[in-house]
């Protein structure tokens, strides 16, 4: 089968997990700090804070702003359930707002018609890696902090800047299939320090001293801390990390793949009137191209078919709407519909082009015959 994802992995990554091993600290050290300090330079500047996944970078980020019960937090229909999870987690209510047509990107009309006196935050997701015009949703929504879910934005840029940067805080994703693999992980950017340094404290349960830098520390009371809040205990460690320093190196170069893999497709299938394509990149928005997702008319025929010829597909996402596990939401137009004919496609940096016009080719015949 030629799967939907597939991280890419070469010699590099498990050289570096065995330096790691070998070196006796497999716990939070030294390569996530230097994880830390690479990825923010990568981005452009701010402070980053990594995290065992992109949902606890979530959540942290809505305990730093003071999220609690009572408070709403609005979020785009379409997208992943880690958001939603976590404003529920935190006692507030998520409440859901429809996308544009096309990118199925937040829609800030629709997230302004939603904002109340009890609206703390709003979570625009960078769906598939496009950039969300963070500026334009502020103006939208006027002094409503901004969390950026940036989970599948690795690399993605808008206006020259990279995401993650324009909010309160930018959340990413560095799981098993994500653009940066490390197998599992999750990372903050933050503007300011003090909010670094409490968001630090609180990936390790409010306690102010990591345990590796006690080691570092003059031997007379090494063993102290201060714990002066409670927080979480999601840490990443330096095994990961030393994936993430390794991935971080070729990520421009695996996201310059996933390009020419989009173009290709769309070269291959812009023919084709039964297909919806992506947007495609410009000067202004540059993704990361985490997913490449069609819209296709008899989808789930389309899916089985090329299920049958060896060809793994996804469907991302269900709007947030449809789970009984948030309740009776309003109806979100532009998302249900898209959702009946969104279809994901393998998209990695290993794919090679036979494998692509594999899929394309199959796409054509199910419409052509």
């Amino acid at each position: 089968m030629i799967g939907v994802f597939r991280p890419s992995y070469d010699h590099s990554e498990a050289a570096a997990v065995a330096e790691v091993l070998a070196s006796g600290w497999s716990g939070t050290g030294p390569r996530v700090k230097a994880f830390e300090e690479a990825f923010a330079e990568y981005c452009g500047g701010n402070h980053c804070v990594t995290t065992a996944s992109g949902t606890a970078a979530l959540a942290m980020a809505l305990r730093l702003i003071g999220i609690g019960r009572g408070d709403q937090v609005i979020i785009p229909g379409m997208t992943f359930v880690s958001a939603a999870h976590t404003v529920m987690a935190e006692g507030a209510t998520p409440v859901f707002c429809d996308v544009l047509p096309g990118t199925l990107n937040i829609d800030p009309g629709s997230a302004a018609s939603l904002v109340c006196s009890r609206t703390r935050a709003v979570i625009p997701v960078h769906l598939a890696g496009r950039p969300v015009d963070v500026g334009e949703l502020s103006r939208a929504l006027p002094g409503i902090p901004v969390l950026e879910d940036c989970a599948h934005a690795s690399g993605s840029r808008f206006r020259g800047k990279h995401v993650g940067t324009a909010g309160f805080a930018g959340c990413f994703s560095f799981g098993a299939v994500k653009n940066i693999s490390m197998g599992e992980g999750g990372a903050l950017l933050l503007h300011q320090q003090e909010v670094a340094a409490r968001a630090s404290r609180l990936r390790w349960l409010g306690i102010d001293r990591e345990t590796w830098d006690r080691t570092n520390m003059d031997r007379a009371y090494w063993w102290e801390y201060r714990v002066e809040e409670t927080g979480f205990s999601c840490r990443m460690d330096d095994i990961h990390a030393a994936i993430g320093l390794v991935q971080l190196k070729k990520l421009d170069g695996a996201n310059a793949r996933r390009r020419q893999i989009a173009r290709r497709y769309a070269a291959a299938l812009s023919d084709l009137e039964e297909v919806g394509l992506p947007e495609e990149d410009s000067e202004e928005s540059v993704s990361s191209w985490h997913m490449y997702r069609i819209e296709a008319q008899r989808r789930d025929r389309l899916n089985q078919y090329l299920g049958e010829k060896g060809i793994s597909t996804g469907v991302h996402y269900k709007p947030l709407n449809l789970y009984a596990c948030y309740g009776r939401q309003p109806r979100l137009p532009v998302a249900e519909a898209a959702f009946s004919r969104i279809l994901t496609l393998p998209v990695y940096p290993d794919l090679t082009d036979q494998q692509v016009d594999l899929v394309a080719d199959s796409i054509r015949k199910f419409y052509r015959g």
